[in-house]
């Protein structure tokens, strides 16, 4: 959900009724432009008005500086994730590892997350809303997988959740940087990777 405003996401007063157009416009001009190897400190308010063919001050209506801007576009390519079938801990992690699969299958996602990451030093409180907006909310969801698969008994109560969140992420992550495209791993990579992982997570 896309903020439009401060930093803590307020509503700005009302006015002239947004365009949605103009709103995706200027979304696909950021990450255009940050796909094309522009980078956060060189993205200029300017540059996005000029790629989405709108004026400086159709951006400032809707956000009220460039970082904003660039977390809402950033959280857009980020897709949510699917509702979680629930049938079962094993469907439900192969799910979230296949949507990181698909997401790293995109050239331009793949380009923007790469320069969004390594711009954290720099621009710490871009990396910090960009966390809360669109890192946080999946890692919630994975974490309520885990949690259930405990209540269930699929998994071991005495897991360390936030470690096995990282191994299962990071296992799809580590693959996908082994090989020039995602199109390369093998289809059934996901369901691998878990029935590795749900040996050892697996309740006895």
């Amino acid at each position: 959900m896309m903020t439009y405003g401060t930093v803590e996401g307020t509503a700005r007063p009302a006015g002239r009724p947004r365009s949605a157009k103009a709103d995706q416009a200027i979304i696909d001009a950021v990450l255009d432009l940050i796909g094309e190897g522009v980078g956060v400190s060189e993205l200029s308010i300017e540059a996005i008005a000029t790629r989405a063919g709108v004026g400086k001050t159709t951006i400032y209506r809707r956000w009220s500086n460039k970082e904003d801007l660039v977390v809402d576009a950033l959280a857009a390519l980020k897709a949510p994730l699917p509702a979680f079938p629930g049938t079962s801990v094993r469907d439900d992690l192969i799910l979230y590892l296949n949507v990181i699969r698909q997401e790293s299958g995109n050239p331009r996602t793949r380009c923007v997350m790469n320069i969004a990451m390594s711009e954290q030093d720099r621009h710490p409180r871009l990396a910090e809303r960009f966390h809360e907006v669109a890192v946080e909310p999946r890692r919630a969801a994975l974490r309520a997988v885990l949690h259930r698969g405990m209540e269930t008994g699929e998994i071991r109560r005495d897991i360390d959740v936030e470690i096995a969140m990282a191994v299962i992420g990071g296992a799809m992550v580590w693959s996908l940087k082994s090989v020039r495209e995602a199109k390369d791993l093998p289809e059934d990579l996901a369901e691998r990777i878990v029935d590795e992982l749900m040996a050892g997570l697996a309740g006895r």
